[in-house]
């Protein structure tokens, strides 16, 4: 089974991926997926990074020049400049070309379908894994910010699949956003946080079971009660080590650099919140009113 991690930017997307790391049941991906590719081109395809997309591919295309369509930027810059990586001291042990052969072993007497590409990708992934934590896992989790633009895509080609969609308060999302280098502004990040709603709320009733919305603060606050019944709805049960955020079954310091949340609790949270001035505050509220209150049932301004 395929599993999709959805969140805006800094909304708790990569902090839920290290959640769901230990359970025995899944295969987590060490990284942002980063699925799409430069086959893209619709009409988002100037409003959110092509990497964050969901792909697309040549129909006349071969396994050999497939898998080097998917961006997959933070898996390949550890693989093959580890020094460059911001994961560079994670411990993952991978032979990027015994990956590619494993890539191509998936494919072979497949028949040519967007659905068998992804799973190669997700497979080879594991198969080259060397000192990933082995359990009984049975299903693949990826994690693509703003992945939900591309839900209907998704369950195109994986209707047995499971997306979760992660919603942050936009005040907290917005300030940890200002930390990176190069942050978009506060228009566009509202606008973007919007749409990401939009097409959340949309697709639930659409897919009903296997399109699911979370909230960041009410995982960080008990992960058991939270992530229990979304556990439940995909065949699994609640497993301990989700209490936690970890990488290959070992527990994080720090959820960064995997995004630049750094402890996944209610204080860390609300301290973030208050990063922002009442004016930045103000501007939020008013540029997502209509989304805030649909997800959360109240004003951004009261929370």
């Amino acid at each position: 089974m395929m599993i999709m991690l959805s969140a805006m930017y800094e909304n708790g997307g990569n902090t839920t991926h290290r959640m769901l790391d230990g359970h025995p049941d899944l295969y987590v991906y060490p990284f942002e997926s980063q699925v799409g590719t430069a086959l893209v081109s619709d009409f988002l395809s100037s409003y959110v990074p092509i990497r964050y997309r969901w792909p697309e591919f040549p129909l006349d295309g071969k396994p050999e020049k497939d898998y080097d369509l998917f961006w997959d930027e933070e898996l390949l810059t550890y693989l093959r400049v580890p020094a460059r990586s911001k994961f560079k001291d994670c411990g993952l042990q991978m032979d990027e070309n015994e990956r590619r052969a494993e890539f191509a072993k998936y494919l072979k007497d497949k028949p040519r379908t967007r659905r068998h590409i992804v799973e190669a990708f997700f497979h080879s992934t594991f198969a080259a894994w060397k000192n990933v934590k082995r359990t009984g896992q049975k299903h693949w989790v990826g994690y693509n910010p703003v992945q939900v633009l591309d839900v209907a895509r998704f369950f195109a080609d994986f209707p047995d699949g499971h997306m979760l969609h992660v919603v942050r308060h936009p005040f907290a999302g917005y300030a940890d956003t200002k930390k990176r280098p190069f942050p978009i502004s506060l228009e566009r990040y509202a606008w973007t946080w919007n749409a990401c709603q939009l097409w959340a709320l949309t697709a639930q009733p659409m897919y009903p079971g296997h399109m699911h919305i979370m909230r960041f603060e009410d995982m960080v606050a008990d992960p058991q009660k939270t992530l229990t019944p979304i556990l439940e709805a995909m065949g699994m049960k609640w497993n301990d080590a989700c209490r936690q955020p970890t990488f290959n079954g070992e527990p994080m310091k720090s959820v960064y650099p995997w995004g630049t949340i750094r402890t996944a609790t209610t204080a860390a949270h609300n301290a973030t919140k208050d990063e922002l001035s009442d004016n930045e505050k103000d501007r939020l509220t008013a540029l997502t009113k209509v989304m805030y209150q649909q997800v959360y049932g109240r004003d951004a301004r009261s929370a």
